[in-house]
């Protein structure tokens, strides 16, 4: 029976539309081997052929059985039809979209045009709060979330509007609790373990030591700062343990406690001075020892003039008076006045360089102290000259060695010569005080003994009782 060209065409290709052959042929998996590739090759082949053979029997059955091509070409025409009404239903139902799509739009446009601005802000806002508060302690301990991320392109919903406002409403209530929990935290040595921590709304999160925590790496862990001020850590801990009713936070973000944890000690300080200020600091302690021992020196040598002038009948060798009226009482009768006075003056001399020892040179240590210190300061400066010559201005860190070394040794000079300055004064008033006592004594005890020896020599003086020296 001969067939339509058109008729076979369409038989044909329903056939071929539900026969497996090439989906069995993309299916099956490629070998690995080349023996293994032979094999499926001609398995494959054989397949073929077979299936070839079962469609070319079938194709002669359709060929030869009238009604069943004729009910085969019914369905492909009804099935394309149907194919075409819905196609023309989906083109019908898109069109009709389109339209509502530009109703809405020119609604929205001349109803609601100043909106957009508000959308646009508000998906902006939530955006940057969210990002704002990734690293807030307001979620640690509590029921609060970061508020949605909006879409900037979209008009947000009621519900995503609604999920914004709780969302910021649960975080305002957490900046005003305070919670205690345990975290797992880890330490400055790196290991991760539970602890006790204490959040205080948004302001701080401690350790139960004390210790301030920040939040490190992409998941945000809790880790404990580097470097806690002790004042600051002491009164967490006694916060924490019940002990104190003060908290300590700071209020610029942890920028203040990031600046005290940095701020050095005494010793560093001290070692910022470099080599000037160990030789500065040197001279000092030399100066204030020296001081030390003089001071000392005429402290008991106050003493023991104090004991010799409430017994002047017994001359001592122990203080600078006694040796002094020995010495006077050593020359004898018959001397010139002005002999007596050398002899008196002479003994005051020998006694006079012990009373002001350590004097010059503690003057001397009180002066070149500031000398040696704006020596730092001007070596310190060239460093940081040199600094911004090899580096420029960019990090100023590069600068702070020199000019902690030009500030430093600067402070450590005057530091020194203040109390080198007082030291001196009172080295020179203690020991004028004592010479001034010596020569006083001494021109008493030299008057009375002249006064004595005139008297002697004229017979209708009195002579005077034998103790007039004293």
């Amino acid at each position: 029976m001969n067939l339509p060209t058109a008729m076979r065409a369409a038989l044909v290709g329903l056939w071929l539309a539900g026969t497996p052959l090439l989906a069995q042929a993309q299916s099956t998996p490629r070998p690995v081997s080349a023996a293994d590739d032979a094999t499926a090759l001609s398995t494959l082949r054989a397949e073929r052929e077979a299936a070839e053979a079962r469609d070319n029997a079938r194709l002669a059955e359709l060929v030869d059985d009238r009604e069943a091509l004729d009910e085969a070409l019914a369905e492909a025409q009804d099935a394309l039809a149907a194919a075409r009404e819905r196609r023309e239903s989906l083109d019908a139902r898109q069109q009709s979209q389109r339209e509502s799509l530009d109703a809405l739009n020119e609604r929205r446009q001349t109803q609601g045009g100043d909106l957009q601005a508000v959308f646009d802000e508000v998906a902006g806002v939530s955006g940057e709060l969210r990002d704002d508060l990734a690293d807030s302690w307001l979620t640690l301990g509590g029921d609060a979330e970061l508020p949605p991320r909006l879409d900037a392109d979209g008009i947000p919903s009621a519900d995503q509007v609604a999920g914004l406002v709780d969302s910021l409403m649960a975080l305002t209530r957490e900046t005003g609790r305070v919670v205690s929990l345990k975290a797992p935290v880890a330490g400055a040595d790196g290991e991760v373990a539970e602890r006790p921590v204490l959040r205080v709304g948004d302001l701080l999160a401690a350790t139960g030591d004390g210790h301030l925590l920040e939040r490190s790496g992409a998941d945000g862990r809790l880790a404990v700062l580097p470097k806690t001020p002790a004042s600051v850590a002491d009164r967490l801990a006694a916060f924490q343990r019940g002990e104190g009713d003060t908290l300590a936070f700071d209020p610029a973000d942890g920028r203040v406690v990031a600046a005290m944890a940095q701020t050095p000690n005494l010793w560093q300080r001290f070692q910022q001075g470099g080599a000037v200020g160990y030789v500065v600091v040197a001279l000092g302690v030399v100066g204030l020892l020296v001081a030390l021992v003089q001071y000392s020196y005429l402290t008991r040598v106050t003493v023991r003039l104090r004991r010799q002038l409430g017994d002047m009948d017994r001359l001592r060798d122990d203080n600078p008076l006694g040796r002094v009226l020995q010495r006077f009482h050593a020359l004898g009768p018959g001397h010139a006045p002005e002999a007596l006075e050398a002899r008196l003056d002479e003994a005051l001399l020998a006694e006079q360089p012990k009373l002001e020892r350590g004097q010059g040179l503690v003057k001397m240590l009180a002066a070149v102290a500031p000398l040696m210190g704006l020596l730092g300061t001007v070596t310190g400066m060239i460093v940081t000259f040199q600094s911004i010559t090899v580096f420029g201005t960019g990090d100023p860190q590069l600068m702070a060695g020199g000019i902690s070394q030009a500030l430093v040794t600067t402070v450590l000079g005057l530091i020194t010569a203040v109390p080198l300055l007082f030291a001196q004064t009172a080295l020179s008033s203690r020991s004028r005080s004592l010479i001034g006592t010596l020569e006083g004594r001494a021109s008493a005890v030299l008057a009375d003994t002249l006064e004595a020896g005139r008297d002697a020599d004229s017979p209708s003086v009195t002579p005077r009782h034998a103790d007039a020296l004293a």
